[in-house]
């Protein structure tokens, strides 16, 4: 039998230890994570237990709008976060328990972000064909470029050559780089080049950076004194996701990117499976931005998808 329960703020102890050691989770569903935003979402994030030993199965991260339920919509992705113990069958009966529960509050579908196979920490995709058996529907394919650290394929000629002239011109990555100045430095380029700010003010990233220290990492580039371009980078168990990139003009005509990735990819092939850049899509997926992903591509880097699918919660009754 399976028992489902909506989150309460006193379950966060059960909440992250369970994220801690289960099979796909990552740090952005810890709830000190989850949380720092939580004035803009209603959380409707759901703790699902075999109601007989009272053990925790699964989470389920979420939040509701109108009648809509996200998974999750304040992170890159969601969906079920799995124990060690989840098998196709359990999994099959948690979704049957999670649709009765959002269908008897008069939710008409759930918008679920599946996690990309790279981040899990074993492979975890039985709620893939949990959707499958509901009928889901794929809605949104986005298409993320990763590298393999642990492959052959390399960067490309024209990656190397600027690699090597960045070395010359005596270029410097830190770790030691003041965030206000790179938050500034990332605001400019993404108001000049595509019309936007970043998704997260200076004062969310100090905050999350203070509390994830060990996940969330700020590397920049100097020439001189100068910052001239920096990656903020989120940490997983398996990858290194370059969550910001900001190089300026000076940056780009000194390579600064060339010398970051090469810096990073030399020191996480050390303790990561992957380094991945993000997505190159826009239009809810529909756009590819080929420019963007032959950049990325030029690293050696080749496509990871993230799915979205809606599941209709009135076809499943």
């Amino acid at each position: 039998m399976i028992y489902v329960k909506k989150y309460n703020p006193s379950d966060k102890g059960l909440w992250d230890e369970f994220v801690s050691h289960s099979k796909n989770g990552t740090f952005l569903f810890f709830r000190d994570y989850m949380d720092y935003h939580s004035h803009r979402f209603n959380d409707h994030s759901l703790i699902i237990q075999d109601s007989r030993k009272k053990r925790t199965l699964a989470l389920f991260p979420a939040n509701e709008k109108g009648r809509r339920i996200t998974s999750h919509g304040g992170l890159t992705y969601g969906g079920v976060i799995s124990g060690d113990r989840m098998k196709t069958s359990l999994m099959l009966e948690i979704f049957n328990a999670i649709i009765d529960h959002f269908a008897r509050l008069g939710m008409e579908d759930i918008l679920y972000k599946a996690i990309p196979h790279i981040y899990h920490r074993y492979p975890s995709e039985e709620d893939l064909y949990a959707l499958f058996i509901n009928k889901a529907s794929l809605v949104r394919r986005d298409v993320s470029s990763t590298i393999d650290l642990s492959s052959t394929r390399g960067l490309s000629k024209k990656r190397r050559t600027q690699i090597r002239s960045a070395l010359r011109t005596g270029l410097r990555v830190t770790e030691q780089g003041d965030l206000a100045v790179f938050m500034e430095l990332l605001a400019h380029v993404l108001m000049e080049r595509h019309g936007v700010l970043p998704v997260h003010t200076y004062r969310e990233m100090n905050c999350l950076m203070m509390r994830f220290p060990g996940q969330i990492r700020l590397v920049c580039c100097y020439l001189g004194d100068e910052m001239i371009g920096g990656v903020i980078v989120y940490l997983t168990d398996t990858v290194a996701h370059l969550q910001y990139i900001a190089i300026n003009e000076k940056g780009r005509r000194y390579f600064a990117l060339d010398m970051m990735i090469h810096h990073l990819m030399e020191v996480f092939s050390k303790d990561r499976k992957y380094l991945d850049f993000g997505i190159s899509t826009e239009k809810e997926g529909m756009f590819l931005n080929r420019g963007l992903i032959w950049n990325k591509e030029s690293f050696g880097a080749t496509a990871t998808v993230h799915d979205f699918y809606r599941l209709d919660l009135g076809s499943c009754h």
